[in-house]
């Protein structure tokens, strides 16, 4: 029991100093346990932790892949014991030498792989102090008292937890280097975003018009970290030419360079849920890129995004032509988490289309599944129409002497329907029996050149895939249900039928109970 618990205080150990070398990136030990999980996954499973856990799923998942790689590591310590046992070499040689051969087998990194055999270290000698040194016998003989053992296991275990301690103080960091700034922010790119403030309704509990937090979903639980210097991006397929890119092509494409604001949601979320963000994004249009390899939209149908996480997205050729490869979020370089260097934006389409960290654009003469379609979701098609309801602020509470009054309320929250663009947003006090229309923020700008929405008729100017904020003020003084819904740009009203995300994203209209 005792060896079994040291054994594990070195796998702890062992994870803990690979996480402190190089944070949670692709050289971290547990980073292909992860991906093993994840492929390992049944897609029924899948769809059900997305939809009932969100993201919490995810986070279990990766609890399982850190488990199983302790697991792994304290393994091969109490296999190393053994032999240390056998052949009488202490196993405070012996045991280290193991976890490194593990952590290079796993990742490669000589850095992750030296600090997990540092922290396993570690750990085997303080859990040897005392105690004789030698090993597996230490524990086991007869003749060693059980204090003897019970030290051995909590020496151990205190440095795992030194070893813990040190680890998430130094990878913390998450790993990965996206270059810094000046901390200046173009003339241009300010000006849009404080357009954007001062656009933003006032509505405590709702996010302005440019997200603070702007929401994260991924395939793996340990994102890529590509070199910019290193990155390129391969156009294939049937094209004239392959064509190869790299990040100063991009950029230098200076005439071609716009900031659209653009709004992502995702497939798998929640009705009512929070997964749907908007950012002003720097980047140039797909098109470009694509028409110097020499393509025929005639005779090709779709393309295929490939991502340096072995992501892969499908979708019709006619999408990209308002297609937009961005390098740049809110004035600074793409933050890791969202794609850095380079990821893709797809106007009005579910944000899974939008794929990070992109490598290659294969343009295909026949239809293909992609990752999610692969596993049942039907997510490639353009976004559905939704009204969110995230804000319900008491203003002001009527007084007795006011014959009727109620307490003065405020309801709030966002709507989006991707290209298409937002006209109206209704709210109902009664449970859907009369509608109110609430008001408006204005439609965000658009990028000089971008193309451009008629969502309204004064909004000619308006970004063309972006959301809007909405509010409605009353006055209620019992119980009642309040609905949300909206009204596109074309004039066709939220469906009210409800659905579940699966297999293509919510639907219905959002409702909630408030009390004044």
């Amino acid at each position: 029991m005792a060896s079994s618990l040291v054994a594990a205080a070195v796998g702890v150990a062992a994870v803990a100093g690979s996480y402190a070398a190089v944070g949670r990136t692709p050289a971290f030990v547990a980073a292909p346990i992860s991906e093993v999980v994840v492929a390992a996954t049944p897609d029924a499973v899948v769809a059900w932790s997305i939809q009932t856990l969100g993201s919490v799923g995810s986070q279990l998942g990766f609890l399982l892949a850190l488990a199983l790689t302790v697991g792994l590591f304290a393994v091969a310590t109490a296999a190393a014991a053994l032999l240390a046992d056998r052949f009488e070499v202490p196993a405070v040689a012996v045991a280290p030498v193991a976890c490194v051969a593990v952590a290079l087998a796993l990742t490669g990194s000589v850095a992750s792989t030296l600090a997990a055999g540092g922290g396993a270290g570690l750990v085997v000698a303080l859990a040897s102090v005392g105690t004789g040194g030698t090993g597996e016998e230490t524990a086991e003989r007869s003749d060693v008292r059980p204090s003897s053992a019970r030290r051995r296991v909590l020496q151990a275990v205190a440095g795992a937890v030194a070893v813990s301690g040190v680890g998430a103080l130094l990878g913390s960091g998450e790993g990965g280097e996206v270059p810094e700034t000046d901390g200046e922010v173009s003339t241009g790119v300010q000006s849009l975003l404080d357009e954007a403030a001062d656009k933003s309704l006032d509505v405590e509990g709702i996010e302005p018009l440019v997200s603070e937090q702007f929401y994260q979903v991924d395939i793996n639980n340990v994102d890529p970290t590509p070199d910019r210097d290193e990155w390129t991006l391969g156009v294939t397929g049937a094209v004239e030419e392959d064509a190869e890119f790299d990040y100063e092509d991009l950029t230098g494409l200076s005439e071609s360079v716009e900031h659209r604001f653009v709004t992502l949601r995702c497939v798998g979320e929640g009705l009512n849920g929070k997964k749907m963000d908007t950012a002003l994004w720097t980047g140039v249009p797909v098109m470009d890129l694509l028409e110097s390899a020499g393509i025929d939209a005639g005779e090709n149908c779709c393309v295929m995004f490939r991502a340096a996480d072995d992501y892969f997205e499908e979708f019709p050729l006619s999408a990209l032509e308002d297609g937009f490869l961005a390098f740049g979020m809110n004035g600074e370089p793409l933050p890791r988490g969202h794609g850095y260097p380079v990821r893709a934006l797809i106007p009005g389409h579910w944000g899974e289309i939008n794929v990070k960290w992109i490598t290659e654009i294969e343009v295909l003469e026949e239809e293909a599944k992609g990752y999610w379609e692969k596993r049942g979701w039907h997510g490639t098609g353009p976004v559905n129409t939704v009204a969110k309801l995230h804000a319900v602020n008491r203003l002001d509470e009527g007084t007795d002497d006011s014959a009727g009054s109620g307490t003065e309320m405020q309801v709030g929250g966002h709507a989006y329907a991707g290209t298409r663009g937002i006209q109206t947003v209704e709210v109902s006090t009664d449970g859907g029996d009369s509608w109110n229309e609430a008001t408006l923020s204005e439609p965000l700008p658009a990028s000089p050149g971008e193309a451009t929405a008629d969502a309204e008729a004064d909004a000619t100017n308006a970004a063309e895939d972006a959301w809007r904020q909405w509010e409605y003020t009353y006055e209620a003084s019992d119980a009642h249900e309040v609905v949300v819904r909206a009204t596109d740009g074309e004039g066709d009203l939220q469906p009210s039928e409800e659905s579940k995300p699966f297999p293509s994203g919510a639907t219905g209209w959002v409702s909630k109970q408030v009390e004044p």
